[in-house]
């Protein structure tokens, strides 16, 4: 039972060692510039895909991105 007490702080401390490791781990920065032309992509959509060379010709397309969304919080 004095074990408890001196294994808590060690763990907690394990741990948040680990997640402050990935926190800060670098990534490569794959967003699109500004005035840059996003890439190619294709939705599946029934019956047809469609993907934004479907637009190709269009003076604008507005795309949105929901990251919360289909989560349950």
């Amino acid at each position: 039972m004095k074990r408890i007490p001196i294994l808590l702080p060690l763990v907690m401390l394990m741990l948040a060692l680990i997640a402050n490791a990935q926190l800060t781990a670098p990534a490569a920065d794959t967003s699109p510039k500004v005035g840059e032309k996003s890439p190619d992509f294709e939705l599946p959509a029934r019956p047809n895909p469609i993907g934004l060379k479907d637009f190709a010709g269009k003076k604008k397309v507005l795309l949105t991105f929901f990251p919360a969304a289909f989560t349950g919080g």
